[in-house]
């Protein structure tokens, strides 16, 4: 299935992550549950690339929704390309969305997620603006 990725949405950033054997579940595919890991690794990976990944004595995200959708089966072995765009921004949040595909079948979409980010102050548990640096990158 060929996913459209809608004009609005930027994409960010690209990494690659390898299926391990331990991701599969006793059907034999990757287990539902860490496709939400590989979503959190690409977020994760993007912030830290910015310069900016969270502090938990200071500012950082909360995503305050997830979803995704399930197209195809991941199996090991292989490796997955996570591709993550970013839309939306806000005063405090924004929201992700990240297609996952096998490098082997570029362009075949093997699922889909996203989130809705809000930017915290941790210590004071409420959210703040987005810091400069970070609506720079998703604007």
């Amino acid at each position: 299935m060929k996913i459209e990725i809608p004009e609005q949405k930027k994409l960010v950033h690209e990494m690659q992550i390898p299926i391990r054997w331990g991701d599969m579940d006793a059907m034999g595919h990757v287990n539902n549950a860490v496709y939400f890991r590989y979503l959190e690794t690409i977020r994760i990976d993007w912030l830290h690339k910015l310069g900016g990944p969270p502090d938990p004595q200071g500012t950082g995200p909360v995503i305050v929704n997830a979803f995704c959708n399930f197209y195809r089966q991941l199996e090991f072995p292989g490796t997955v390309l996570a591709k993550h765009y970013v839309a939306n921004p806000g005063r405090s949040s924004f929201d992700t969305f990240i297609t996952l595909e096998r490098t082997d079948e570029p362009g075949v979409i093997y699922a889909a997620g996203g989130a809705t980010t809000v930017w915290i102050d941790f210590p004071q548990k409420k959210s703040v603006p987005l810091p400069d640096w970070l609506r720079a990158a998703i604007e």
